[in-house]
């Protein structure tokens, strides 16, 4: 397994998700981090983007799913969005965290994080 690593970090997106019906109606702010993990080597020794990951390809997979869908729980957004990046680019795996920052619940907190891993194999 490739223990190199490219990382789109903290995009943003506007959305839907949840289960209370204020989050379904009022929507909130989505942040995503995604680790692609890919043997590096050919595109680094010829500077070449033909051996790498197209950022921008990974960015609107996640865009589309985090925008294009609604989800109850965070859980299964990230789950969608790994399956797809595995199915989409050349990478054996990939981390998907996704952060909640405005939670229904009765205390204080930052926000709420999911972190999910998936291999090809």
């Amino acid at each position: 397994m490739a223990g190199d690593r490219i990382s789109l970090s903290n995009m943003a997106f506007f959305a839907y998700h949840g289960v209370g019906q204020a989050e379904k109606l009022q929507g909130q702010r989505f942040f995503v981090d995604v680790d692609l993990y890919l043997d590096l080597a050919a595109a680094a020794e010829g500077d070449s983007i033909a051996h790498t990951v197209d950022y921008e390809g990974v960015f609107k997979t996640v865009k589309d799913h985090v925008e294009g869908k609604r989800f109850h729980i965070i859980e299964g957004l990230a789950q969608a969005v790994a399956t797809s990046l595995l199915d989409e680019f050349p990478v054996d795996r990939v981390t998907v965290r996704v952060r909640k920052p405005s939670v229904p619940i009765q205390g204080i907190l930052d926000h709420t994080e999911v972190e999910i891993t998936r291999s090809r194999n």
